[in-house]
């Protein structure tokens, strides 16, 4: 497939892996965490993203929307998402950036035009590329194409993922990727379910294959979210220590705190944040994380 949706593209990345990165987000995902902070990329689909804050009260806007999607009352405009097809017209004739398409279909060419603009800051830092998302693997053949050109042009390469794909998906693009970074946020699989809207059984066999390379193999950093009253119970934190170390190769566990930055994206999506009020973890909760982690003899680093 030579083309993909993107939803943003991160220049001078230092927390997606190794080096100044360039960062780049593809839409779609199969899980619908509750503490997600890039809820733009959970739909497959370009979307709106309506910045109440910005409107003028204008009007070229409603002028622009064939769907008939949009109203001003008062001096205060709204969407409504069920009649809006997602054609970002109105976003166009928008003059006050009120109105934003998130989601863009590029080529692997258009891609690599932005990739390539940076390579002099990999070379220099031990950089690269990460793909993430959303879920990258939710478009597989995009992703691996993707992966192909880095490669061919020798720049090094991470997916960031949550394993909950289809096995032959990241079968298919692991002979052209450096570094996993592995995503695992709860080893009970009804509170998994509960809490990101699908199983983990897909997720922690697919964790198992890629480890089954051993130390020759594929480079791999787990990642946990610290998600309070969520993921940090000890029960939890126990739990994925022993599976980690019982795999065996794993290079460190990143434990990466809950944060509100994506809090703002709910308001302009138009859809419920159910952790509005879930503060991040202490310091000292992290590192008494960090320190049962390492009771499994684990490397352990406290990511951004």
């Amino acid at each position: 497939m030579s083309q993909g949706v993107v939803f943003d593209i991160k220049k001078f990345s230092i927390h997606d892996g190794p080096g100044i990165r360039t960062t780049v987000f593809l839409k779609g995902c199969s899980l619908h965490c509750a503490w997600c902070h890039n809820p733009e990329g959970i739909s497959a689909n370009g979307e709106m993203w309506l910045w109440e804050n910005r409107c003028i009260a204008c009007g070229e806007c409603l002028v622009a929307c064939s769907d008939d999607a949009l109203s001003l009352v008062d001096g205060v405009l709204s969407l409504d998402r069920s009649r809006c097809s997602g054609c970002g017209s109105c976003a166009e004739f928008c003059p006050a950036g009120a109105l934003e398409y998130v989601g863009r279909t590029m080529t692997i060419a258009q891609v690599m035009a932005e990739i390539e603009r940076d390579v002099i800051f990999y070379d220099e830092s031990g950089g690269g590329v990460t793909i993430s998302g959303g879920e990258p693997l939710c478009q597989p053949d995009f992703l691996e194409a993707l992966l192909r050109a880095c490669q061919e042009r020798e720049i090094h390469t991470v997916v960031d993922t949550a394993g909950s794909a289809p096995p032959e998906a990241l079968r298919a693009i692991a002979p052209y990727v450096d570094l996993f970074l592995y995503d695992l946020k709860l080893m009970d699989d009804a509170a998994h379910q509960r809490f990101t809207g699908g199983s983990n059984r897909l997720i922690l066999q697919n964790l198992r294959s890629l480890a089954a390379g051993g130390p020759q193999g594929h480079a791999i950093i787990v990642r946990l979210p610290i998600v309070p009253g969520i993921t940090d119970g000890d029960e939890n934190i126990a739990e994925i220590g022993r599976f980690v170390a019982s795999l065996g190769c794993i290079q460190q566990v990143d434990i990466l705190p809950y944060h509100r930055a994506g809090t703002g994206k709910y308001g302009r999506l138009q859809i419920e944040h159910g952790l509005q009020e879930t503060r991040p973890p202490s310091n000292e909760q992290m590192a008494q994380i960090a320190a049962a982690l390492e009771s499994f003899g684990l490397a352990v680093s406290h990511g951004g």
